[in-house]
């Protein structure tokens, strides 16, 4: 008689972690919040186009499940990802749902914001898209990134990151760098702390900006011309 494996522990809160990004609604939660910014719980209801009371119990599910962390300010809850870790997952996970064949954007609207976020995005609080990808590849080019065994930074990397002035956070146990596959591009971004600090440094240094109110950004003519001479990246590649 064949014996049976006994009981993986994992099983069900691996089913209960899947069963959270199993409703559309929580799932919209969760890639609007990879901006890496706190949205209140009105604001994440108008952009799932649902009723507030809706968005509550869903809200309430995510922050129970550990994948959204809240805060309340007066009458405000604000709600952002828990961690790296959770924005990982969701990053992930999208980046396996490829659009069904034939698939196309409802709307010209819909089209333009896809388009806006495959050029270039925050995933959390690294860069990601074209931009991401661009800058993932001139920095491997250059001898400033490794990625034959997973993602290091070289001593000319680390050099390359103090003549700019950016300091990535040790005080954490998330990675000093990983990489983060791309859900658009299909290939891996510098993510970790490094990324972060990298992205942080293009949006306060204008880099780049935001578009709306989303996680969508675009390098700027200064940010164009910095990229092209710190990393040699043709601008008309990250348009």
């Amino acid at each position: 008689m064949a014996r049976i494996a006994p009981h993986d522990p994992a099983a069900p809160r691996l089913a209960a972690l899947a069963a959270l990004l199993a409703d559309e609604t929580r799932a919209s939660f969760c890639l609007a919040l990879l901006d890496g910014r706190a949205w209140t719980a009105g604001e994440l209801a108008r952009y799932a186009a649902v009723a507030p009371s809706t968005a509550s119990g869903h809200l309430g599910k995510l922050v129970a499940g550990g994948l959204l962390t809240e805060e309340r300010q007066g009458r405000h809850r604000y709600l952002r990802l828990a961690d790296e870790r959770a924005a990982h997952l969701v990053e992930s996970l999208a980046a396996q749902a490829e659009p069904g064949a034939g698939e196309r954007p409802r709307t010209l609207r819909a089209a333009s914001a896809g388009s806006a976020l495959a050029r270039g995005r925050t995933c959390y609080d690294h860069l990601a898209g074209r931009i991401g990808i661009a800058v993932t590849d001139a920095m491997t080019a250059r001898g400033l990134l490794r990625q034959d065994t997973g993602f290091a930074l070289t001593d000319a990397g680390l050099g390359w990151f103090a003549d700019l002035g950016i300091t990535p956070d040790t005080g954490t146990r998330r990675p000093f760098v990983r990489g983060c596959l791309d859900w658009t591009e299909r290939r891996p971004h510098l993510a970790g702390a490094a990324g972060a600090a990298l992205c942080g440094h293009a949006l306060e240094a204008g880099w780049c900006v935001r578009i709306g109110s989303g996680r969508a950004v675009k390098a700027t003519a200064d940010g164009e011309q910095a990229l092209h001479e710190l990393l040699g990246i043709e601008p008309e590649t990250i348009r």
